[in-house]
């Protein structure tokens, strides 16, 4: 109900709208998953430590544990080790990534009015969310078996993640791997509609660039922004999933574990540790995704050119 409002209101006429494809026709479907996914892989292999980090921050309960020093531990206990736990996100980084970005171009044509052949402000946003909640499903398994690889508690449980997957799927049951759907979609809807939403401002407030180092910095700017700002948006959910997903940690006297719902965890985590609970992870997370957010623009951008 709430999109078709939204898409009733984007397809409106409104002082806020720009042209779907300002720069060209916008990429085939096949193209776009392409790019995304190349951007995908190499945002991931350049942010992967401050994913762990982040990771590991979220899953402390209690006083928050500063970044330098869980990162500083890593590296020297560690060394090479603190990428365990990356095959999970490498098997479903370019789908994922080639879905955000090949699944919002898709978006952007259903809430385009049709009339005009503009895209509103509110319609790219609802394009993010909707290209957010389309990526939650492929993401959810993987980034169950991610979290619980990093978690150094689980460390000697699983060999790998693989048999990760395995031991999940035969202890917990099958529909164990899609536990915290529910904080994914919360997770991956509002850091898309964050990060396409302001990308499309950006994009039309900033003057277009002269040349091709201006281009690449215009976009690495839009996509950092935009990736900060969709970080500041779902942390606490990302916080809430985190906990969900790995309830081994945090299981209550009837042992049923403490988080199972998105909004209870929240409410739960504001109140025994502070709005700032909500937050925890956060300087690596933004730290990631501010950055990667201007990586995976960037390269995009650079292999639609080629490709296109």
């Amino acid at each position: 109900v709430i999109l078709i409002l939204i898409m009733s209101a984007a397809t409106s006429s409104s002082p806020s709208t720009t042209k779907v494809a300002p720069s060209g026709t916008p990429l085939p479907f096949h193209k776009s998953l392409f790019a995304g996914g190349v951007a995908g892989i190499t945002e991931l292999f350049i942010m992967y430590p401050l994913d762990v980090v982040k990771t590991r921050g979220q899953l402390h309960v209690g006083k928050g544990v500063s970044m330098l020093a869980l990162l500083s531990s890593m590296i020297r206990n560690e060394g090479f080790g603190m990428y365990r736990g990356i095959a999970a996100p490498i098997f479903v980084e370019a789908p994922k990534r080639a879905l955000k970005f090949a699944t919002n171009e898709r978006y952007k044509k259903i809430f385009t009015n049709k009339k005009t052949g503009e895209l509103s402000r509110l319609g790219a946003v609802a394009a993010g969310v909707s290209a957010g909640l389309t990526e939650a499903f492929v993401v959810v398994s993987p980034e169950l078996i991610k979290i619980r690889m990093q978690d150094p508690a689980n460390t000697g449980l699983y060999k790998s993640s693989w048999d990760c997957a395995v031991k999940v799927f035969r202890n917990e049951g099958p529909m164990s791997l899609f536990m915290g759907l529910e904080a994914t979609l919360w997770r991956h809807g509002l850091w898309n509609g964050g990060y396409f939403g302001i990308i499309h401002v950006i994009r039309q407030t900033l003057p277009e660039a002269k040349t091709e180092k201006g281009k690449t910095f215009r976009s690495f700017v839009a996509g950092a922004l935009a990736g900060a700002f969709g970080t500041i948006l779902n942390t606490p959910f990302d916080v809430a999933k985190t906990r969900i997903q790995n309830p081994g940690r945090y299981m209550l006297a009837n042992g049923l574990p403490k988080y199972r719902w998105t909004l209870p965890a929240v409410a739960t985590i504001a109140k025994e540790e502070g709005f700032a609970g909500l937050y925890k992870g956060f300087l690596p997370k933004v730290l990631r995704l501010g950055p990667g957010g201007g990586i995976l623009l960037v390269v995009f951008d650079l292999v639609a050119k080629l490709i296109a």
